[in-house]
């Protein structure tokens, strides 16, 4: 086994979540009772152990865990028998998260590879309440009732349920040699990947990791993108400058910090207000968050790269774009491209993906069907328009 002098634990995982308990609710919310919950995590780099992440950030009450496995997946709701294991707390197979609070498992010790596919089932005896969870994980996950935390797959069990929503998983980390370096992807749904296709790693983050492997490097990038964020507004989720200590500055391994907010501070206060106008912030008022974001990130050392923001004109989300809003996302996009820019890169979201008749609208052949997401070929644009010389890792 590595021994602590030449190997660190390193992110390898990452799933940014929100609380129930906002106003805007997007998707269906909801919390387990007497249930097994049993969801997949892809690992973005590996090492000789891991360890996993719960969550109770935004729970209301104690979360008890009546028991945790891991195991490698095979499909559907599948797990090989042979790899199934106890994931322990503190060496306990039962254990409480506390109000508020994240978990931090025992080391798993074995060979983790990127691109490892682990279940990670769940046996939740109490009433959790309302779960603190991941929006757009697109990657399905299951439940069903009773204790099923060992069952080879949960595929064709009475009252099984796939969920499009991740509960309770905040990350995983593994032990991977001392001085791996890794960029976090810090922003809102074009990192999370919404609009790509589901259970097929399109988004992004998986896009660019594909990039850094063909070309060598021994580092990864791990997605904290949350949809429908915001740089300067609290919901959905924590907005950007108070999620970015916990999101991308604490993760261990984090060398750089990819950025994309923007979109949904000019979007969302039209669609909330629809058919009614709303205010929206100025390009100076986004200009001065991401400048705080960009010193922030130097700050703690780290390199800061931003992208601009990407086209949404025409998104069939009433009221979202506006001509004042596209106006204010034009100028902040020629402040990113420009000198005065205080971050150490960037790449051009927008120039990827923009219909060169109408750069303001995503190109019919990157549009994801809604006019504000991109597809896979629009995911696979992004990545590509990332300067891999900048990342360094």
């Amino acid at each position: 086994m590595t021994t602590d002098s030449t190997a660190s634990w390193t992110a390898a995982f990452r799933s940014a979540v929100a609380s129930p308990h906002e106003t805007i609710e997007l998707v269906e919310l909801r919390g387990f009772t007497d249930q097994t919950l049993r969801q997949i995590i892809r690992l973005d780099g590996g090492g000789s152990a891991l360890r996993i992440r719960l969550t109770n950030r935004y729970g209301k009450e104690p979360l008890r865990i009546g028991g945790a496995h891991l195991a490698r997946r095979t499909q559907g709701s599948g797990i090989e028998t042979g790899s199934d294991t106890a994931v322990r707390f503190g060496g306990a197979e039962e254990f409480t998260v506390p109000v508020g609070e994240e978990a931090i498992s025992d080391p798993v010790h074995g060979t983790f590879t990127a691109g490892d596919e682990l279940a990670l089932t769940l046996w939740l005896p109490d009433d959790t309440g309302l779960s603190t969870y991941s929006l757009v994980p697109l990657r399905t996950g299951y439940t069903v009732p009773g204790n099923a935390l060992t069952a080879p797959t949960l595929d064709g069990t009475e009252g099984l349920e796939e969920l499009a929503t991740r509960h309770f998983i905040s990350g995983a980390d593994v032990l991977a040699p001392t001085g791996t370096r890794i960029a976090v992807a810090f922003g809102d749904s074009w990192f999370e990947g919404n609009g790509t296709t589901n259970d097929t790693d399109q988004r992004f983050p998986d896009l660019l990791n594909n990039r850094l492997r063909a070309a060598g490097n021994t580092g990864w990038v791990v997605n904290q993108g949350l949809s429908a964020n915001r740089l300067l507004t609290d919901e959905v989720g924590e907005h950007a400058l108070a999620r970015l200590d916990r999101d991308a500055l604490d993760i261990p391994g984090v060398t750089h910090v990819l950025i994309h907010f923007g979109l949904n501070d000019l979007g969302i206060p039209g669609q909330e207000a629809y058919p009614e106008p709303a205010p929206i912030p100025t390009a100076a008022d986004l200009i001065a968050g991401l400048t705080t974001l960009a010193d922030r990130i130097h700050a703690a050392g780290l390199t800061a790269t931003v992208t601009t923001v990407g086209p949404y004109k025409d998104t069939v989300y009433e009221g979202y774009s506006t001509p004042e809003g596209l106006a204010v996302a034009r100028e902040v996009n020629d402040w990113i491209r420009g000198t005065d820019s205080p971050f150490d890169h960037y790449a051009d979201f927008a120039a990827a993906v923009a219909d060169p008749a109408d750069p303001d609208r995503i190109h019919d052949d990157y549009d994801s069907g809604d006019g504000l997401h991109v597809n896979d070929a629009g995911a696979k644009a992004l990545a590509d328009s990332v300067d891999l010389a900048t990342l360094k890792i």
